[in-house]
């Protein structure tokens, strides 16, 4: 039986958490204060619309790096993100210290990023994908379970954890559901080598998003989680402000009978993506009645805004 890395010691950071990337919200400010308080942190190359500010940006994080910190890239890997390849490119011409990739098969990225040092970790929802990409080489599985906000798995945290942990030769970092130590104690107790955590930080004063987003995190706690149909066609978990219960979270019958029309589902997809995250970024970057907010259970135990460095001494 082969003895599996820790977290810590595949990212030399002090403890076993990671900031998880989120779309629109994680930043370069959230990102160094992560890394000065001793953990890794991640943010989407698509918070980026250029690839010079995705540059700036890891530039920027290279010259903060401190001893115990670590960042990195989150990419989504499948045809949908056009940007990808020139992604791919700048972090491996730049360095960062791992990759989390989503959506779509890692090869290329752990066939140019591996052999660079660069650490590559892999979002899966079930084991039959995780074993894919063990094959491929990714170092380690980023177990997405059903308590995790955005698009999320079918999973408990404890069930996901333990069938990957038995099954698969690497390690398992759990995402979904840790709000504060005594969860990531649990994860860890169930075979997990560590937390991607990412709701609990939208209520960060470093956050870029709007202290109405924010506050929601606050005021809103898990049982006000609800799945949405209604931002890219994918079930994905908002926050069920007044205007969710409005529009509803499911597709209309237009929506369903276009989806299943084979030749018309790409682009129907594609238009409605699209539509979702102009609607997500208007939301989360100002004030505005269509307050479509993602989020995940984990926001129950958030009870401030405060700096990243406090929240991150809620969970060591």
């Amino acid at each position: 039986m082969t003895t599996k890395s820790s977290l810590k010691d595949l990212l030399g950071i002090t403890h076993p958490v990671i900031m998880a990337p989120m779309f629109l919200v994680s930043n370069v400010a959230m990102l160094k204060a992560g890394m000065e308080s001793g953990i890794a942190a991640c943010v989407p190359a698509l918070n980026y619309r250029t690839i010079p500010e995705l540059e700036e940006a890891i530039k920027e994080l290279k010259a903060a790096k401190v001893p115990g910190g670590a960042f990195g890239i989150n990419l989504i890997v499948n045809k949908s993100n056009v940007k990808f390849p020139d992604q791919l490119d700048t972090l491996c011409k730049l360095g960062v210290d791992f990759v989390i990739t989503s959506l779509g098969s890692p090869r290329k990225v752990i066939d140019k990023c591996k052999p660079l040092g660069i650490k590559v970790f892999c979002d899966v929802t079930d084991l039959a994908y995780a074993q894919k990409v063990e094959e491929l080489g990714c170092d380690a599985l980023v177990a997405v379970n059903n308590q995790a906000g955005g698009h999320r798995g079918n999973l408990s945290p404890e069930d996901l954890i333990k069938e990957l942990d038995a099954n698969c030769a690497i390690p398992v970092i759990t995402a979904g559901g840790v709000a504060d130590k005594a969860d990531l104690d649990k994860a860890m107790s169930y075979g997990a080598i560590g937390a991607s955590i990412g709701s609990p930080f939208i209520a960060s004063e470093e956050a870029s998003v709007s202290q109405e987003y924010k506050q929601a995190c606050v005021d809103y706690g898990a049982k006000d989680i609800v799945m949405t149909q209604k931002i890219s066609g994918t079930p994905c978990t908002v926050i069920n402000t007044p205007y969710v219960q409005k529009i509803g979270t499911k597709q209309t019958w237009i929506e369903s009978v276009l989806n299943k029309n084979k030749k018309l589902k790409k682009w129907v997809k594609m238009i409605r993506f699209a539509k979702g995250m102009n609607d997500t970024r208007k939301a989360a970057e100002g004030a505005t009645y269509k307050t479509v907010w993602v989020a995940g259970p984990s926001i129950e135990k958030t009870t401030a805004i405060l700096p990243v460095k406090e929240i991150i001494k809620g969970f060591i």
